[in-house]
């Protein structure tokens, strides 16, 4: 199976900038979309229908906001959307898609910058969304959770460590819960396959960033430990520009 996750930062302006052929020539299995920024009735599902793909939504109350979603060429068993959590779905950030013994996941941590009330929102967030990880984990212990987690783990995920070590996205206690998130059940699986550096999936718009790769590896494909022999291959797009973010992929044997 061949799963993608993709911010697309805003599903219709990405739809303008090709992603729907994209996805019609790459022809991955599974998308995993994230900031669709759009409520149902706004997005072009006939041009992903079009593609080859069944599409379901999880969006936020707030118009224009963040977002998520799963493409997939098969119908899945079943699709769950948010955690039950009103504080948490109301942004809508969760969405799960079942495929037999397969669970797949795509989420969109929240942004955690431009204020100290989003920054502990964000905390509470990494916990409970751990907590119910879990907990989900003993009935579907299979899960593949693919999105932007809006942190840069290790120095080798961000161009610059040093100047961005008081950063949103790369602060102490941030890096500290994806080490015990990991360490709770889960593979890097780009990490997994490979340790080399400059490989990121977001850049600022600013300063010619993306150019000059100065970005941050954000967006993850996290694999239980329970897959990772299924695991064949991992990797990252940046040559695909429909978003501030790139493509992230895993391949497994299912």
């Amino acid at each position: 199976m061949y799963i993608v996750s993709y911010n697309v930062n805003g599903i219709r302006a990405a739809a303008a900038k090709g992603f729907p052929e994209w996805l019609k020539t790459e022809s991955p299995d599974v998308v995993c979309v994230q900031e669709s920024k759009a409520q149902p009735e706004q997005i072009p599902v006939d041009l992903l229908t079009a593609a080859g793909y069944h599409t379901y939504w999880f969006s936020a109350l707030r118009k224009g906001y963040s977002g998520v979603g799963i493409l997939s060429k098969t119908e899945p068993d079943r699709i769950i959307t948010g955690m039950g959590m009103e504080k948490y779905d109301s942004e809508g950030r969760f969405i799960r898609a079942d495929f037999g013994r397969l669970s797949i996941i795509s989420v969109y941590h929240p942004n955690g910058g431009g204020s100290e009330e989003r920054h502990w929102y964000k905390m509470g967030w990494l916990d409970d969304f751990l907590n119910y990880i879990n907990e989900l984990r003993k009935e579907r212990p299979n899960l593949v959770i693919s999105g932007d987690f809006n942190i840069a783990h290790k120095e080798i995920d961000i161009h610059d460590p040093v100047r961005n070590a008081s950063v949103s996205g790369f602060l102490p206690e941030e890096r500290a819960w994806m080490s015990g998130f990991i360490k709770a059940g889960f593979t890097d699986s780009l990490r997994h396959v490979s340790n080399a550096p400059d490989q990121y999936t977001w850049w600022s718009w600013r300063a010619n960033a993306r150019a000059r790769n100065l970005g941050w590896r954000i967006d993850y494909n996290m694999v239980a430990n329970s897959l990772v022999s299924s695991l064949e291959d991992a990797g990252i797009m940046p040559e695909i520009k429909h978003s501030d973010h790139c493509p992230a992929w895993v391949k497994l044997e299912v």
